[in-house]
This record gives C-alpha cells, structure tokens and sequence, in this order.
C-alpha cells in the first residue's frame, strides 16, 4: 500500500464485501493483489460497471484503488467493489454526493438471494402435482 493520505469505504452486493482503499495515482486498480484486467479476464461489462463512479465523477485516472473482495461470485463481487469505490469518493470529496446519489450508487443493493421454504422445491417452485 505505501505511505500517504488515502480514504477507505466498504462495499457490499449480494453476499460479497469489498475493501476499498484508494489515494492520489495515475488510475490504477488493484483487485486481490492482481490486475483488473487480469481478475476479471474477459468479462468487459464488469470493468465497465466497476467504473462507473469514477467516469461519472470524471476522476479515472485521479486515484490508484485497492480492493480486497471476498464472497459470493465475479457480478456480485463487481457491484461490491463499484459500490465501495463510491463511497470512498464521497468520503474524498463530499461535492460528489449528489451526482453519485442520483446515479444510485451510494445506496446498498439489499437484494439477496431468497431462503428455501420446506414443503416446496425451492424458494418458491412447487414439486410438480401428480394427479395420477
């Protein structure tokens, strides 16, 4: 990580947290101690998605941001990570509120996967009727 003044958030999406630490850089994204490009291979519209604040708040290449991300799966873990990413960039600059506020990117995602019922297939799915 290094020395300097750096601001910190937590993320979350589904079942995954993602640490984010982030100070002054050149744009650089560190996920898990690897690349971005690396961690999520081929799958574009993450990269695009994990973005997302920093596009929209014009600061892709104001700050270097490491993440520490655990559960859940690669989509899940990609809506934690934009979710601490902009809450670490209002915490840098409280200016940034309302237009991260009006993007909806500050609110926490509370949809979680529902719990199975007993008696049923699933959460909600019936065993199939037999009339016969």
């Amino acid at each position: 990580m290094g020395y300097g003044f750096q601001w910190h958030a937590v993320g979350k999406r589904k079942t995954s947290i993602a640490r984010v630490w982030m100070r002054k850089g050149s744009g650089k994204v560190v996920i898990n101690k690897r690349s971005m490009d690396d961690y999520f291979g081929g799958h574009d519209s993450l990269k695009m998605l994990l973005n997302q604040p920093l596009v929209l708040t014009s600061n892709q290449e104001a700050f270097d941001i490491y993440v520490n991300v655990a559960g859940g799966g690669i989509a899940g873990q990609a809506g934690a990570i934009r979710h601490g990413i902009a809450k670490a960039l209002m915490t840098s600059n409280i200016d940034l509120r309302p237009a991260l506020k009006r993007a909806g990117m500050i609110t926490r995602d509370a949809r979680v996967k529902e719990r199975k019922k007993y008696g049923l297939a699933g959460a909600r799915r019936r065993f199939q009727f037999s009339k016969r």
